[in-house]
């Protein structure tokens, strides 16, 4: 057998993660969707089963409708707002609760399933438990952060949102890192310091990624919409960087200080991207220096996108663009820093067991 493929009888574990990290890169654009459309506060309750029903008649419409107008974004936001464009607001938030339900269920059943097949090693299980409790926690953060924007907000928490996005996208690399792990292959050759940079990019990239959803949270990019300067300067002046006090809260309160730290960290993972790639292809190491010029490639194409979508002050295609080659460059990095990790791959057999075969 081929040492980088699997078993026949195993690939349908394999395609069932795989099919799960899709649903979740989907349903992280589409949360994207709702927030750009301001819908994340149109259902005000939290329902997890009789929720997944819309309304199907029209006084359910109406009840939901006085829910929605109780609430402070309606009063001073959407005033005025008539019962059909609130439709269009309720289907973008329904729909993203309805996906997370879904992804629950396309998680939880196949998982059952190979649990009771049988052949899962010890390792394999806590896993793959472990990405199961991390959803369920999702959905909880889910609600704890439409909760934050139901009473003394227009809109929901950027801490809570900048919150829900990483843990959706932590379930996603942990799902991307176990699919590699599934694979037996020979650990890269490389030297020490490509193994660093690699998993030092994966952790400036989570660090990128939470200070993008502070931005979204904040819109702070429909304001300072010049590049490469920011409020007439690279560097803004430190008395609008730093006027809150405590000095810490503008790192995530501050408009212009949220954009100039998701600038600045951009410029960072460009730069430590581009090293990694030169050392690589220096290092001639093989495979992980085609994905480290990928990696370079997506990190490019994003800044490119980010610049784009910062000049023409957020577009709904360009912004969503934007995050769909966050989730590539995010994909690419763990997948680079797995290839160079110590290889401690996961056994797919408990006792010489076969995923398709019944224990």
């Amino acid at each position: 057998m081929n040492a980088n493929s699997l078993p026949r009888s195993d690939r349908p574990l394999r395609w069932w993660l795989v099919s799960v990290a899709a649903l979740i890169a989907l349903m992280v654009l589409v949360g994207g969707a709702t927030r750009l459309t301001e819908s994340g506060l149109s259902i005000v309750e939290w329902k997890p089963v009789a929720g997944t029903l819309p309304p199907l008649s029209e006084a359910q419409w109406n009840d939901a409708f006085e829910a929605y107008k109780k609430i402070p974004q309606y009063r001073e936001l959407n005033a005025g707002m008539n019962l059909h464009e609130f439709k269009t607001i309720f289907w973008w938030e329904w729909s993203h609760r309805l996906l997370g339900r879904f992804i629950g269920a396309a998680y939880l059943l196949p998982f059952l399933f190979f649990l009771w097949r049988g052949g899962l090693s010890g390792e394999l299980k806590r896993r793959l438990w472990l990405l199961f409790g991390l959803g369920g926690l999702q959905g909880g953060v889910g609600w704890w952060m439409v909760a934050s924007g139901l009473a003394d907000r227009v809109e929901v928490s950027q801490y809570r949102l900048a919150t829900h996005l990483v843990l959706a996208l932590l379930i996603f690399a942990g799902i991307v890192w176990t699919v590699r792990r599934l694979r037996v292959r020979p650990q890269a050759a490389a030297p020490a310091r490509l193994k660093a940079t690699a998993a030092v990019l994966v952790v400036v990239t989570f660090v990128q990624l939470y200070f993008g959803a502070l931005v979204a949270g904040l819109r702070a990019g429909r304001v300072y919409n010049t590049w490469p300067d920011i409020d007439g300067g690279f560097i803004p002046a430190g008395e609008r960087l730093w006027f809150e006090t405590p000095w810490w809260k503008n790192l995530f309160d501050n408009v212009l200080t949220v954009q100039f730290e998701h600038r600045m960290t951009a410029y960072a993972v460009f730069g430590l991207a581009a090293w990694h790639a030169f050392d690589a292809v220096r290092s001639r190491a093989g495979a992980a220096a085609g994905g480290a010029l990928w990696l370079f490639a997506a990190v490019t194409v994003q800044a490119a996108l980010g610049i784009l979508t910062l000049l023409q002050e957020v577009p709904i295609g360009l912004a969503l663009a934007h995050q769909a080659v966050a989730i590539v460059v995010l994909t690419l990095a763990v997948m680079q820093a797995e290839r160079l990790a110590s290889r401690q791959s996961v056994s797919l057999r408990a006792q010489g067991v076969p995923i398709g075969q019944p224990g």
